[in-house]
Parts: structure tokens; sequence; C-alpha cells
């Protein structure tokens, strides 16, 4: 639904996780399970298996709206990285509060989808979910900044 400038979005499933708490940093060995919610089940998942990977929307749901950034910040705070606005940095307190996250599909059991590296907590709503294809991977070479280099090296 919509009424020109908002739309109304449904949860597919839910993430099922040991890890219950946003923390920043180690999510590469964590495996979560999304289960589905009716209307959906294993048809539609039929044929997911065959890929490897996933791209999963999921809503940062504990972010309380007032909490959400608009403008410029540095990340995580740090005083050593530059300024940028919330749309040059991947933060969960993002309008719209969506997150987006490349990851490892384990098994597609059932109704549910296993899955390694989802870097969203216990009790998340998700979105959406497609399989990853290489050709929407970036064409030609990519760039980022150092401050951004340093933010992720552990993140996974």
């Amino acid at each position: 639904m919509t009424n020109g400038n908002e739309w109304t979005v449904r949860r597919i499933g839910t993430v099922a996780s040991a890890r219950t708490a946003p923390l920043d940093d180690a999510w590469g060995r964590v495996t979560a399970t999304i289960a589905l919610d009716p209307p959906y089940d294993e048809r539609s998942l039929q044929g997911l298996d065959r890929f490897s990977h996933v791209e999963v929307v999921f809503l940062f749901d504990r972010v309380p709206p007032e909490g959400v950034h608009q403008h410029a910040r540095r990340p995580r705070g740090n005083p050593a990285w530059p300024e940028v606005g919330i749309f040059a940095q991947r933060a969960k307190d993002r309008p719209n509060r969506l997150g987006l996250c490349t990851c490892e599909l384990v098994a597609v059991d059932g109704a549910s989808i296993v899955v390694r590296g989802l870097d969203a907590i216990d009790g998340t709503p998700v979105l959406d979910v497609k399989p990853y294809l290489t050709e929407f991977a970036p064409r030609g070479p990519v760039r980022q900044p150092a401050w951004s280099h340093e933010l992720m090296a552990g993140y996974w």
C-alpha cells in the first residue's frame, strides 16, 4: 500500500540467532535461521538451494524512530574518523532503519533458510530475501575511503 510518500511493507520471516545484542563486530561466523511467515512456505524457497549466497533485507526494529540520524556524524562516534553523511555509512540508525546483508546460504530446510554472516540479531524482521547473482556485483573497480576499511577490520 502507498499514500505517495509512505509504503507498507510486511515481514516475510524472522531471524533466529544466538546473537541477541547489536554488537558491531565478529559477524562472520554467526549462523542464523530465517523462518518464513505464512503464507510463505517451502514453495517460496524452491530452487534457492542452488545458490551459494543470498541478500537479506531486514528492519533494524530495535532502533527507535527518534534515534534515527538524518545528516552527518562520525561512524561509531570515533573521533579519528571523518564526519560523513548517514548515506555514506551503513549504520543501523539510518532513515527507514533498513539493513542489507549478503551472506552465505548454508541450507534450505522446509520454510527456513540457514545462513552464515547475517548481521541481524535474534527476532529481527526480514523484509525480503534474494539470491545473490554475480551479475549484480559491481562492474569495474571499487573504491572506498581508508576509514571504512578500519571500521570493517573486525566486522566479519
